[in-house]
Formats: structure tokens, sequence, C-alpha cells
């Protein structure tokens, strides 16, 4: 699966939006997803660097309209937990002298609301 085929839109709601201050950020996504795709497909989306992917099947509701009864789609719900520190890499280089790589990930994604 390509990354715009798993994520399928932002979920802007109170809650999520007191969680993306704690770098936290909730998507819809499709059901066949895994975790490991989810994370991924984020951080290629939005360049950040992904710590946790949590996941949430959601069942349909059922709803009414007059004598007809049907019922909404089931739909998957992910809770994604990003770097909202990246630093800076340290590693030795030869003859024991400390390099740094200079980490080129956001600390935020933009939710175009």
């Amino acid at each position: 699966m390509i990354a715009e085929e798993v994520i399928v839109r932002p979920i802007v709601t109170e809650k999520s939006s007191m969680d993306m201050q704690e770098g936290k950020y909730t998507f819809e996504v499709n059901k066949k997803a895994t975790k490991i795709e989810i994370a991924k497909a984020v951080e290629k989306l939005f360049e950040v660097k992904v710590l946790k992917v949590n996941t949430i099947s959601v069942k349909g509701k059922e709803k009414r309209v007059g004598a007809h009864v049907g019922k909404t789609s089931d739909w998957k719900k992910a809770i994604v937990t990003i770097d909202v520190n990246p630093e800076d890499k340290t590693y030795l280089a030869k003859g024991g002298k400390a390099s740094k790589i200079s980490t080129k990930y956001k600390d935020s994604i933009d939710m175009g609301v």
C-alpha cells in the first residue's frame, strides 16, 4: 500500500486537539493497514519521526431515517505519537572522534484545518 492509501484523513476533535500538544496525532486509516505501514506513511507524508502507533477498530453505528434502518461503516483509527524533540545523533568516527549528524525531522504536523 502506498502512503496516500494508508492515511484516509486526520481526525480533529477536542480530545485530539489536546493530545496534539503532547505529540499525539489521530488519523482515520485504511482498515487493512498495519501499525508498521501507518508509521512509515506518517513519516513519509509529514517528515516526522514516529515513536509509537496505537490502533483502534471502530464499529459502525446503527442509524435510522424514518422507517429505514441502516448502519454506518466500520473504520480504523490510529493515534500516532511523534518525537517532538528530535536531537542530533552523535557517533564515534575514525580515531575516536565524536561526530554529529543533524536530523531533518519536523517537531509537529500541520493538520491544515
